[in-house]
């Protein structure tokens, strides 16, 4: 069940209560006239089943109040209603399978703004993994990729292709070069520091490292991995159950590769380099490639579901005339 909040100009509230009026999907409804004070009129308040939530926004959206006033939905998490409970039979599909298309392009902008926040993250991510790797361990591995914020604009690429946002695709792109490059050049620093310091000597880097060795030796199990990893990413941010997008942080081995080539550029172990690059390249291809086919086969669901509900209504309507 999601709520939706309505800030309407006075002169749209009849359109937007006729929209809303006509819909199975919606339990419950309410206006406060006069209530609004920018924009000036009135705040109209709804409970509609989360699988017509796309439906109904696009309505909303085509009545043009989204230029005027605000569109605003967010999930009740626990609800009593018998009329709720009817509306979600009512509505084809499931709760916990819809996409509500809306919350995921706006999460999808908000997780690729290169902010202060993101590059800190990706940095911290990074050095960990650098000192991962100088010490051998996997469980320090783990904890830089859990640390690591890169996988949201990983998937807003996928949600751009799906939704043609090329604004999208080119700020989620944006976002992970500058996000890498400035983790990597931040952690080759520290690296360096620390060479300086005698922390770190280059027997270190290029001896056996048999617990992070899988980190530059990409194979054909580490695409796998990325497609299945992004594949179930992408289902966890866009359905409403997200249990699973931690075992995406620790499946996958994007940061741990950035902070091997910081290593290998602070002490020029150019293998090591290359094969760490090339386990990056390979995981966010893959990554990228799952998670645009996941949202578009998603997409291709919800539309056909979305058919199914339009025809539904409409032989509604055919038996009450």
């Amino acid at each position: 069940m999601l709520h939706l909040r309505v800030m309407s100009p006075a002169e749209l509230t009849d359109e937007v209560l006729g929209v809303l009026e006509s819909d199975d999907a919606v339990s419950g409804l309410a206006v406060l006239r006069g209530s609004a004070i920018r924009p000036a009129g009135d705040v109209i308040l709804a409970d509609l089943a989360r699988e017509a939530a796309n439906d109904i926004v696009g309505r909303l959206r085509a009545t043009g109040l989204h230029h005027h006033g605000s569109i605003e939905l967010e999930p009740v998490r626990t609800w009593m209603s018998l009329s709720g409970y009817l509306a979600e039979l009512r509505t084809p599909g499931y709760s916990a399978d819809s996409v509500v298309w809306a919350d995921v392009t706006q999460r999808s902008y908000e997780e690729t703004e290169l902010n202060w926040t993101y590059l800190s993250f990706m940095t911290l991510a990074t050095t960990l993994a650098g000192i991962a790797i100088v010490v051998d361990s996997q469980i320090l591995v783990i904890g830089a990729m859990v640390l690591g914020p890169e996988f949201g604009a990983i998937a807003a690429l996928g949600v751009a292709l799906v939704r043609r946002r090329p604004a999208l695709l080119g700020r989620a792109a944006g976002t992970l070069l500058a996000g890498f490059v400035a983790a990597i050049l931040l952690a080759f620093t520290a690296a360096v520091g620390a060479r300086l310091l005698g922390w770190i000597t280059v027997d270190v880097v290029t001896g056996e490292r048999p617990e992070t060795a899988f980190i530059y030796t990409p194979d054909k199990w580490s695409f796998v991995v990325a497609l299945i990893a992004a594949a179930a990413g992408v289902l966890s941010l866009t359905s409403a159950k997200s249990g699973a997008l931690v075992g995406v942080f620790i499946s996958v081995t994007t940061v741990p590769a950035a902070g091997n080539i910081a290593l290998g550029l602070a002490f020029g172990a150019w293998p090591a380099i290359w094969g760490s690059a090339l386990q990056l390249m390979v995981n966010l291809a893959g990554m990228a490639l799952a998670g645009w086919a996941t949202l578009a086969l998603q997409d291709v669901v919800w539309s056909r579901v979305a058919l199914r509900r339009a025809r539904t209504e409409a032989r509604a309507r055919r038996r009450m005339l």
